[in-house]
């Protein structure tokens, strides 16, 4: 044996090693990382979950790529077989046996090494069709036939999906297998063009290739078949759906070129008894004939003559099921529709009767509220807050609607010098407390009137924040530890900073070198493995982030783009609401298809994206800010999507039963699912076919002017009110429409969010014989009055930018009242105050300092005696003797000097503004 046949028989040798050791370094990464990732479900209590993902994952996987990979080998196998008595063309150039040899084996390699990527790719899709597949074995009946193939719809969610894909799939083996065939067979010389076209094929590799041609007419066959209930999704139309061309035209298309295929299939059987290769020739000429001609032209032909001629007639059945699959797609067919006069007939005395209404009408918009908070309580330029959210407590007795937001502390706001692994995984690992204001009080300077505030965090309310930390939240994107033989930062106390070391159960326990070993590999930081500051208590938390933690825990659900924080049983805890939503609900207008209809859905909104059809406010989660707890409850029962993944999953969702009362004090009709209904609703409350073609009485949004000047439109906004023919007041959601030409209001949707009536949407409309003011004329209305005008342009004149701010629409019994603030801010600075509120009702507009002052220049003074909770715009309640305002007047001076002692500048100024108030007041009633 020469010298290099010995070193060849060893490079064959070490060659599998070689491609072990490779796979191995490859895929170790992917390995590391799931054994952390099952460490981390384990430690949420969702272990089950996990497992059985990664099963089914890996069981499709690994069967894909066997049944992939081994009927692309088969193909190559067969191939080569038939042809073992004959060399490569390119070989033959070649005379020395070993270097054609050696060629050989590289084509051998790299057709095994072409098999292989395929098979990988298919392997890799086949294991993220893990949901697919669980969908198909665990199906919920809708209960609902579509109205073309008289099939449950659940045909259509869970089981279409699998056929569809393994025909695609199956499709693309064929296909491949026949490439590589045909490929060994002309490299071989078995493909001989010199013999004319009828007989360039011949032997064993023409019946070879035709097997491969009959199967992958077959698999044609049954695309075609599938093809006809994708008709059902058809957007060629006046409608998105079947129509009369597609049901007409298309479907007989679909069945004929189904049939047709199968003829091309026979005929390729055929073929392997008689010599040549003309007959499956003429069979494919035949069939690319049929197809241009059936599937093309006639569908074209039979819309351009016949339907457009008389389209509205004859779509007129499609036009219905468009409108009634919709309708039940967005579960539109529950809004209640009533009359609202919208008559003027408000008085003092009514104004009053609706108390809870008005003192929790919304005085302060989310940016400049934010930009506030960020001012004044952010205290340290390491603290952040994310946004502005609105809920609703009972505080010291009352229903009152607040704005809050959580104090984060994402360490990218740390300084450069101070950006080093100690304080970012180690040091500053939480966020402290939150902040609270009621949604319609001011201070004398313009401010918000907060009830929690500072850190550690001071209330004037009787809500307990027993644990105010917050390691799990919006801007928590980085991993850090806990239990290490370091303090943690707390919150700044004074000159020195206030330590802490956690006591929760959050995150994944380092009990061993062997976890800290394999977290410093997945992470890609030996830091972890080499560090003295851990010890067996240590603890790690990642997946920080809420909605990354939430997904992680159910990647099949979309969630709303506005967590909010809440304080249930003195801790926070931030909710997440969860959709169940597809893109396969027959004849469904999908969300992002029509602009005509849909105008305003944020375009980055999950929502937006794959063509939703379909969605329900299914289940809602809480997340424990200090520990990360992961609760989720289902609480749409009715929702199949829902009850096929509490099949899958069984240990997943908690009945929403269970849900505690102080958990479901703090629920709201999300904002995302709200929008989008009131979006579909504009044009399908049409329910008139004639009159949904023609779109004679579609609706928009009210449009309002923002800062720059720019038009955007209208957003829903929560509000505390009573809705007309019901006993109390209730948290809503609402939006106005007008129509689509017109800038005069035609209705208002509510959306509840309290007990019974959560998820319930009434639509209010007035009548269409009357004028009632948008707020787009209100605005233009606000404009015109000249007292008002002038003095926006005198603070514009004077270095401040005047911001106005939302005009809300607020119904009161069957009136309405439109309130708009009006916030100053200097040109340099970044912290507006709300100095006017500007109330139009009727004919009247009129500008105050006070919302107070604004309905008592429209209703007159109030007659009952003040409340005994702070009014909307005051400080607190109204002092009126003298002895009454020199005990007030030395309460805010003892506030002030306890402020000034505790370095509360923003306080101390706040209580010195008290004092100058009522030492005025002072002043007028002393001769």
């Amino acid at each position: 044996m020469t010298y290099s046949s010995t070193k060849s028989l060893r490079v064959r040798r070490l060659l599998p090693w070689l491609v072990a050791v490779t796979l191995l370094l490859v895929f170790s990464g992917g390995l590391v990382h799931l054994l952390t990732e099952s460490w981390w479900f384990e430690s949420v209590g969702y272990g089950s979950v996990f497992w059985l993902r990664v099963k089914w994952q890996l069981a499709l996987g690994a069967g894909g790529f066997l049944l992939y990979g081994g009927g692309l080998w088969a193909s190559y196998h067969m191939a080569q077989r038939l042809t073992r008595d004959r060399a490569y063309r390119f070989s033959a150039r070649h005379s020395d046996p070993a270097q054609r040899a050696q060629l050989e084996r590289l084509l051998h390699l790299g057709m095994v090494g072409l098999i292989f990527v395929l098979a990988l790719g298919v392997a890799l899709r086949a294991a993220s069709a893990w949901q697919t597949v669980l969908q198909f074995l665990n199906p919920t009946a809708f209960d609902v036939t579509d109205p073309i193939f008289q099939r449950d719809i659940g045909f259509y969610m869970f089981k279409l999906p699998l056929w569809e894909g393994l025909q695609a799939n199956l499709l693309g083996l064929l296909v491949w297998a026949l490439l590589i065939a045909a490929t060994v067979y002309a490299l071989k010389g078995e493909v001989r063009p010199e013999r004319g076209w009828k007989y360039f094929l011949t032997g064993e590799a023409k019946a070879h290739l035709c097997l491969l041609l009959a199967a992958i007419a077959v698999v044609l066959a049954a695309g075609f078949w599938l093809d006809r209930y994708s008709l059902l999704y058809s957007d060629r139309g006046v409608i998105f759906g079947a129509g009369y061309t597609d049901v007409h035209a298309r479907l007989q298309a679909y069945w004929l070129m189904g049939f047709v295929t199968l003829a091309v299939a026979a005929l390729f059987m055929i073929a392997l008894a008689r010599s040549g290769f003309s007959l499956p020739i003429f069979g494919i000429v035949i069939y690319l004939g049929v197809l241009i001609l059936v599937n093309g032209l006639y569908p074209w032909l039979q819309q351009n003559f016949v339907v457009e001629p008389n389209e509205l007639t004859i779509e007129r059945p499609y036009i219905e099921h468009n409108i009634a699959f919709t309708r039940q797609a967005y579960n539109l067919t529950s809004v209640t529709s009533e009359p609202f006069p919208a008559e003027n007939s408000l008085t003092r005395n009514l104004i009053e009767t609706n108390g809870p209404t008005v003192g929790n009408i919304r005085l302060w918009d989310y940016a400049p509220l934010l930009s506030t908070y960020k001012q004044l309580q952010e205290i340290r330029l390491y603290y952040n807050f994310e946004d502005v959210d609105i809920d609703r407590y009972t505080l010291n007795g009352d229903y009152r609607q607040v704005s809050l937001s959580a104090r984060e502390l994402p360490v990218e706001q740390l300084p450069p010098e101070a950006q080093n692994w100690i304080n970012r995984q180690l040091k500053f690992t939480h966020g402290f407390g939150v902040v609270m204001s009621p949604v319609n009080q001011v201070t004398p300077n313009g401010l918000p009137e907060f009830f929690i505030r500072n850190v550690p965090p001071s209330s004037t309310v009787d809500l307990p924040l027993d644990q105010p930390r917050i390691y799990y939240g919006e801007s928590t994107r980085n991993y850090i530890f806990t239990g290490a033989n370091t303090d943690e930062f707390d919150y700044p106390q004074g000159d020195t900073n206030a330590a802490y070391r956690y006591t929760g159960a959050g995150g994944v326990p380092l009990t061993s070198w062997l976890r800290r070993l394999v977290y410093a590999y997945d992470l890609g930081n030996f830091r972890i493995l080499i560090s003295n500051y851990f010890s067996p208590e240590t603890r790690i938390h990642y997946h920080r982030l809420i909605t990354d933690r939430v997904r992680q825990v159910a990647p099949f659900l979309t969630f709303d783009s506005d967590p909010y924080p809440a304080v249930i049983d003195g801790r926070i805890k931030w909710i997440l609401d969860g959709y169940t939503s597809s893109d396969r609900y027959p004849y469904s207008e999908p969300l992002n298809r029509r602009s005509d209809l849909i105008s305003l859905v944020d375009s980055a909104n999950p929502l937006m994206r794959n063509g939703v059809n379909y969605i329900r406010d299914a289940v809602k989660v809480f997340v424990d800010a200090y520990d990360g707890t992961l609760e989720l409850y289902a609480r749409d029962s009715t929702d199949p999507l829902l009850s096929t993944y509490s099949r899958i999953f069984p240990d997943l969702f908690k009945p929403i039963a269970d849900l505690p009362d102080s958990y479901r004090q703090h629920l709201r009709y999300p904002h995302d699912i709200f929008n989008v209904q009131a979006q579909m609703y504009r044009a399908y409350h049409m329910e008139n076919p004639e009159v949904f073609y023609n779109r004679e009485d579609l609706w928009r949004f009210p449009e309002h002017v923002v800062d720059d000047g720019a038009v955007q439109p209208m957003e829903p906004y929560y509000v505390i009110m009573k809705l007309p023919k019901l006993a109390q007041e209730e948290f809503l959601q609402i939006l106005p429409f007008t129509p689509a030409n017109r800038d005069n209001m035609i209705a208002w949707m509510a959306g509840g969010s309290d007990g019974d009536n959560y998820g319930r949407l009434l639509l209010y409309e007035f009548p269409k014989q009357e004028l009632v003011f948008g707020p787009t004329q209100i605005e233009a209305r606000i404009s015109q009055t000249p007292e008002i005008s002038e003095q926006i342009t005198l603070w514009s004149q004077q270095g401040s930018g005047v911001i106005r701010g939302t005009l809300l629409v607020i119904p009161v019994e069957q009136s309405l009242l439109y309130v708009q603030p009006i916030y100053l801010r200097a040109d340099q600075g970044e912290l507006p105050e709300l100095r006017r509120v500007i109330v139009a009702y009727s004919d009247r507009v009129v500008m105050r300092e006070t919302l107070d002052e604004s309905l008592d220049a429209i209703f007159g003074e109030a007659s009952t005696p003040a409340p005994t909770t702070p009014s909307p715009g005051s400080v607190s309640p109204p002092a009126s003797t003298t002895s009454e305002l020199v005990q007030a007047a030395l309460e805010s001076y003892q506030a002030g000097q306890q402020a000034l002692q505790q370095g509360d500048w923003q306080r101390y100024g706040e209580a010195q503004q008290q004092l100058e108030s009522i030492l005025r007041q002072l002043n007028q009633q002393t001769p």
